[in-house]
Parts: C-alpha cells; structure tokens; sequence
C-alpha cells in the first residue's frame, strides 16, 4: 500500500481525486483531505506519507512555497494543476509526476505507478531544479539530468553536440569528446529538449544543437558537419525544416 494526502483548496477537486483513487488506485491509501498548504504541512509533518497529491495555485501558500518550507522532501509528490503550457514542459523535463485537472483516470493510474519506481534524481533536488527553471533563476542554461545504467549524470545543455538514436537508448556527443549513454528513447529527449529551440531533429536517428552546426552539404537529404568535424546525415523528409532554421534570425 502507498500512503498518501490530497492538499487541495477546492473541495469538488479533492472529493474527485479521492473518488477516482478508490475506484482506479486501491493500492493508494488516503490518510487525509487538506484544504490549504498550512493544514498540509500539519498532516504531512503527523502522519508522514509517501505519496502528496499537491494543487499549485492555492490562496495564502502556494504548493511550491509549500515545498521550500521542507529542508527535505521524503516523499513523492504529484502536483494536481491547471498551470500554464511552460510550466508544464518544465515538469516533464525534470521527470516529476503532475495530473492535469480535470484529472483523467488513466493519467492517474499512470502517476501513481511512477510512484513505485525508484527516482533517478533525489525529490529534493527536482524540486529545487523545477522551481529554478520556473521562476527562471537562472541566468545561464540549466544542466540536464540524464539517466543512465548507473544512476543519472548531471551535464550542461549548452554542451551537447548532437544526439544519436540506438535502440532503445540515446547517445548523447557532448563538446569534450565524451559520449553518454542515455536509458531513454531519442523521442523521449526529443521532447524533454522540447524548451530548447535550437535542438533540431534532422534524422530519424539524430538531434543536432544547430548552434554547433559549422556547414550544411546538399544532397538527397545532404549531411551537417559539427563543430568538431563529426558528419551527421540529414533526412529528405527533414531538409527543408532544417533549411528554414538556416533561414532565419532566431540564432
């Protein structure tokens, strides 16, 4: 069994989401209802759950203030928003769990069996990396968290050459020659890329940093040299975006 909260300040929405894990979830115990971010902590702080299910925009405390009230964050969380497109991406790009309301049950269902599986990165530091990248604290581009057979291994954006698909795993060619095997599809990091928009797929099998793009040769599809010299093949079906990123004024 999980053990979990709902913290929540809409009563519809709590009532909801207890009734869809009941039906949907039976391996989620419900210990408590809250109705705002201070009767959370309360509970959290009592009854010491594994599992919060955590609305964002709440009066008086939102959940993210909710959470930097915590040195530490020893349990799951999936945050329950209607919160807008970015932030959104951003939760996706950082691997933490969140249901769109109204909350769709197989998204539920979903959620909570990430919940089982072992994070990668701490949710301490999730947290602390989401919160930055939201309230754009940074003023220089984030690393990215990158699974790999062994844990996770944390690398700078701006230092990644190109992305090559094999199998089920990515290769990842950073600037300094050194190659990272990634435990996750090109499609996956296609879309967890997706806030970078220099990162162009230009291959079933290839996304290029187009900024580390030296030259483009026209062929058939024609082919990219990188900045360290390294050919990457170039689609047909993928040419013409590629030469409408050459185009225009966006780099």
């Amino acid at each position: 069994m999980i053990t979990a909260i709902i913290i929540d300040d809409e009563i519809h929405c709590r009532k909801t989401l207890a009734i869809l894990l009941k039906e949907y979830c039976p391996e989620v115990r419900l210990m408590d209802q809250c109705s705002d971010a201070e009767t959370g902590i309360e509970a959290i702080e009592k009854l010491k759950p594994e599992l919060v299910f955590l609305d964002i925009e709440m009066p008086g405390m939102n959940g993210f203030d909710m959470l930097e009230k915590f040195s530490e964050i020893p349990f799951a969380v999936i945050f329950t928003t209607g919160y807008d497109q970015y932030a959104i991406k951003a939760f996706r790009f950082y691997a933490i769990d969140y249901l769109l309301k109204p909350i769709e049950p197989r998204e539920l269902i979903s959620a909570v069996h990430k919940v089982k599986v072992p994070k990668e990165v701490p949710a301490t530091d999730q947290f602390q990396m989401l919160l930055n990248r939201i309230n754009k604290r940074e003023e220089v581009l984030p690393n990215i968290p990158v699974p790999t057979s062994d844990g996770f291994e944390l690398i700078l954006v701006e230092d990644v050459l190109f992305c090559e698909a094999k199998d089920n795993y990515t290769y990842f060619q950073l600037k300094n020659k050194k190659k990272i095997i990634a435990c996750r599809m090109l499609k996956e990091v296609e879309k967890q890329l997706s806030d970078f928009p220099f990162f162009v797929r230009v291959h079933n099998s290839y996304l290029v940093n187009i900024k580390e793009v030296k030259k483009y040769v026209r062929g058939e599809g024609g082919y990219v040299i990188m900045s360290d010299d390294t050919s990457v093949n170039v689609s047909r079906s993928r040419k013409e975006e590629l030469l409408k990123w050459f185009k225009s004024s966006r780099l």
